[in-house]
């Protein structure tokens, strides 16, 4: 495999030769695999060697101790390469680029050297190993919710990690700067959601006897009211304009344009169009199956002609060839199918393309637009929380809040209609 990248034999012999050659030998199978360019490749085998030689030169012996000397390579790296004139930005931009290849590489040499390291990548892996398969089996929680605690998680220990505060040290004063820190950019409602993730964390370290004290009491959520906030829906115009600054003739517009119709249309779920398969689209019956509802349930819906263009304009010219299911995939490397996140971040991307002024844009924006137009269109409640797939008819109560025609008559009346 060596001999697809590089061309002279003294280069495939002095990989081969230095003591991560088959770590590395593996890596490339990996890259090889999730679609990376050559030049991708070219780059990083240069950089995992002379990583190996430092972690070498101070002592590594093993794999498993390669993680431990990876922050001082890091910070060598950056020493020798980036002038101390740089940008703060720049900076941090180049040990992101020195960081993602190595541990990308470590989380493939670990996991052929110890399986139980396929678990890396999640929050807390080492000092709490257990705690999603707790949730998942104690809890019995479903996996798009384990996956939002992972979220949640991930964000407290990356803030931990950054001040050097180990698990024993927590205290109320550590999780209240945490939660200063997480409110400056998020809503009551998110807030509330982060501050419940870490309660149940706390009382599992509790339970295992990875804290002295039990700390979940000392996190005090936000008080939220019912119907507080108007859902964040935008008009009509906005939606046609949000559609129309995409460029469909990239790859990444065709992509981003068939979920962004599935967003306005449907009224999906930015976790509904990432999870939507090959399989949930009935060409010859013009259906359209949502399988993976938050509520657990399933839905279908006829396939709107302009839905199924996009579609198949994406799957003909755009889609990468692979043997997986999913609809939707990354354009570059790796050629990983999408996540929610992307999905949502796409969506905030061209709405603010398009100027389209909003609090917190994002697939929800088009969502609640949707719910907009079939309130605008007389559908009753109920109707209208069947088609975005409301569990509780409570869900669907806060779009009553954009009546509009039927507030503004009660705001211009005499009153007497409402006695």
């Amino acid at each position: 495999m060596l001999e697809s990248y590089f061309i002279r034999p003294e280069t495939v012999d002095r990989i081969r030769s230095c003591w991560l050659g088959d770590a590395i030998e593996e890596y490339l199978a990996l890259l090889e695999k999730q679609s990376y360019s050559t030049r991708c490749v070219i780059r990083r085998v240069p950089l995992i060697m002379r990583f190996g030689e430092f972690a070498r030169k101070r002592g590594a012996a093993a794999v498993i101790e390669l993680r431990g000397h990876l922050d001082a390579f890091v910070r060598s790296r950056l020493r020798v390469r980036c002038p101390r004139t740089s940008s703060k930005a720049a900076r941090l931009q180049f040990m992101r680029d020195v960081r993602a290849p190595i541990e990308q590489f470590l989380l493939v040499a670990e996991a052929n050297d110890r399986p139980s390291q396929l678990d890396a990548t999640q929050p807390f892996h080492d000092r709490a190993p257990d705690f999603l398969e707790y949730l998942r089996e104690e809890r019995g929680l479903r996996p798009t919710t384990v996956d939002a605690y992972e979220f949640q998680l991930s964000r407290f220990e990356q803030y931990i990690s950054r001040r050097h505060i180990g698990l024993s040290e927590l205290s109320p004063a550590v999780l209240d700067d945490f939660l200063a820190e997480i409110r400056s950019h998020v809503a009551a409602q998110s807030l509330g959601a982060t501050c419940s993730v870490l309660r149940v964390f706390l009382r599992y370290l509790f339970r295992q006897g990875s804290v002295h004290r039990d700390l979940s009491g000392s996190v005090d959520g936000p008080r939220t009211y019912s119907f507080s906030g108007i859902p964040r829906a935008i008009s009509a115009a906005d939606v046609e304009r949000t559609l129309a600054v995409v460029e469909r003739r990239s790859i990444v517009g065709r992509r981003d344009y068939a979920m962004l119709m599935l967003l306005v249309v449907y009224g999906l779920r930015a976790r509904e169009v990432a999870a939507l398969t090959l399989d949930d689209f009935d060409w010859r019956a013009n259906k359209l199956h949502v399988r993976q509802r938050k509520a657990g349930h399933a839905g279908v819906y006829p396939l709107v002609p302009e839905v199924g263009e996009a579609v198949l304009e994406y799957l003909r010219h755009g889609r990468p060839n692979t043997t997986e299911r999913q609809v939707f995939f990354h354009v570059s490397a790796p050629r990983a199918s999408v996540t929610h996140r992307l999905v949502s971040r796409q969506a905030r991307v061209y709405l603010r393309r398009a100027g389209v002024v909003v609090p917190r844009p994002g697939s929800h924006t088009l969502r609640h637009s949707c719910a907009q137009r079939l309130v605008d269109a007389d559908f009753s409640l109920k109707l209208i929380g069947d088609f975005l797939g409301h569990r509780h008819a409570a869900s669907t109560r806060i779009y009553t809040k954009v009546a509009i025609e039927a507030l503004r008559e009660v705001a211009l009346g005499n009153g007497e209609a409402i006695l």
